[in-house]
């Protein structure tokens, strides 16, 4: 069934030369144009509320991305090119769309891949705005400020870290708050801060239970290591393509030409994206969760906020611009949390421009 919309946005099925796909759509259809990229687990209905409160000379886009939603499901994410099938199905639709320039924001996930797409397409955006991203060297298996991998065949990131009591929860369509690995108790946990809870509560958790299950979609395929935590990446799949092992080198960032400006804001408690990530393997070897971690030294939890702080300020020194805002008591989507202070950043920065 498909997921109701919020008055003032509209939803379309647009077949690309990539994809077909649901999009939605808000303000002005002659606006300047503003690509909202969804995190994992979701959908673009999480962006409804932000597309809706865009000033009045604004036009929201937000495609449900290959592997989620009403995106085709024979579509599948070959995660060997890292965010490359996602950022050429975005540019697919801008050019089916005829849309020349836009403004990018990207949630963890759609924060990776307006990482590639910065890279891809620098001269088509106006602004970036990184609402808690992903790593520019992906999630998972690095270990310093300068992407390092813990052992040479990434292991401890990719598909098979995925938790299977989560994911045949989702199968089963769980809906309820009977466990921890239930879909809403985790979201409720881990991507909010408690106690948030949305307004639209049940729109969201349709719209995280839409993701596409299965070997080639999530959780994707893995390769047995014998580098702990003993799994390292497969092919396919969202998971796969947020390894560093596929990642883009972030050096390229600071040749590209023209520089666009880039906002990064997220939650002061964001339990997905840190230094300490949640669902990191060094973090949950060093709380004893995962047995036989070998040390902080091999492998101590990614420090995915110092590694994009460090890209960002080589971007800085190499003539971009950037600004790093926090909102206090948010986690990994302060536009739903904190909507008023998030937007009056968000705003701004596409004043600038």
């Amino acid at each position: 069934m498909p997921i109701p919309t919020l008055p003032g946005v509209s939803a379309e099925t647009i077949t690309t030369e990539r994809l077909t796909t649901r999009v939605l759509f808000s303000g002005r259809d002659h606006g300047v144009p503003v690509l909202f990229l969804h995190g994992n687990l979701s959908s673009a209905t999480w962006w409804e509320e932000v597309m809706l409160t865009l000033p009045h000379d604004y036009h929201g886009i937000a495609p449900d991305q290959r592997g989620f939603g009403e995106a085709e499901p024979t579509a599948k994410i070959d995660a060997t090119r890292g965010a490359g099938d996602w950022a050429d199905d975005a540019i697919a639709l801008l050019d089916y769309l005829d849309i020349e320039r836009i403004h990018v924001v990207g949630n963890s996930l759609g924060g990776s891949v307006v990482w590639r797409l910065l890279l891809d397409i620098p001269e088509r955006i106006l602004s970036a705005v990184q609402v808690a991203p992903g790593s520019p060297y992906g999630f998972g298996g690095t270990k310093d400020r300068a992407g390092t991998p813990c052992w040479p065949d990434y292991a401890g990131s990719g598909g098979g870290l995925s938790n299977p009591a989560l994911i045949e929860r989702i199968q089963d369509n769980d809906r309820s708050l009977d466990s921890p690995f239930c879909l809403r108790a985790a979201l409720r946990a881990l991507v909010y801060k408690p106690p948030f809870v949305p307004e639209r509560e049940e729109d969201i958790l349709c719209s995280s239970l839409s993701v596409h299950i299965g070997p080639q979609d999530t959780p994707g395929d893995f390769t047995p290591s014998q580098n702990w935590p003993n799994i390292a990446p497969g092919e396919w799949g969202p998971a796969n393509a947020l390894s560093p092992k596929y990642a883009d080198d972030p050096a390229r960032l600071l040749a590209i030409e023209p520089k666009p400006a880039i906002l990064w804001i997220r939650g002061s408690h964001d339990l997905a994206v840190s230094d300490t990530a949640a669902s990191d393997p060094g973090t949950l070897g060093a709380a004893s969760v995962l047995p036989g971690w070998p040390g902080a030294e091999q492998y101590p939890p990614q420090p995915m906020l110092a590694q994009t702080r460090a890209v960002l300020e080589a971007y800085k020194c190499s003539g971009g611009w950037y600004n790093e805002v926090i909102i206090e008591d948010a986690a990994h989507a302060p536009y739903l949390e904190k909507p008023n202070e998030f937007n009056e950043e968000f705003h701004k920065h596409l004043g600038r421009t």
